[in-house]
């Protein structure tokens, strides 16, 4: 049996974003467009790329900088490489230093940062089902 047809769009989702063409395997995050992760609420920036099915992003916060409450309709995961991020998931409090993964589901408002004591590096993944930015709460 086979897989049902996904469709290609022609840009990305998220304005500004990679989009990833045919036959293209390999990105340099380094030499991707770099972008806000949310405008208006985050002051999360660096690098996106956007598949048929899934956005990833490679993002950096500075050092007691951070992101608002929003929420977005896609769920996503946050790897953190480098620092300390403090969040709040729904109620919970939530604090990941390198090597965390933290699981934030569809729909759910959170908010975090990087502490005062170092940005935060951190590679987050998101299923395509919208673009890379939420809605601010």
């Amino acid at each position: 049996m086979s897989e049902p047809a996904v469709s290609e769009p022609t840009k990305a989702r998220t304005p500004g974003a990679k989009r990833a063409g045919p036959g293209e395997y390999l990105f340099e995050l380094a030499k991707v467009n770099h972008i806000l992760g949310g405008p208006d609420y985050s002051t999360a920036n660096g690098a996106c790329v956007e598949g048929d099915r899934m956005i990833v992003g490679l993002m950096r916060m500075a050092a007691g900088t951070g992101a608002e409450p929003h929420s977005h309709p896609n769920e996503q995961w946050i790897y953190i490489l480098e620092g300390t991020f403090r969040a709040t998931i729904g109620d919970k409090p939530v604090e990941a230093g390198p090597g965390a993964l933290v699981y934030i589901p569809a729909g759910t408002i959170h908010s975090g940062g990087a502490t005062s004591d170092g940005d935060v590096l951190f590679f987050t993944v998101k299923d395509a089902s919208h673009s890379l930015h939420g809605i601010k709460a």
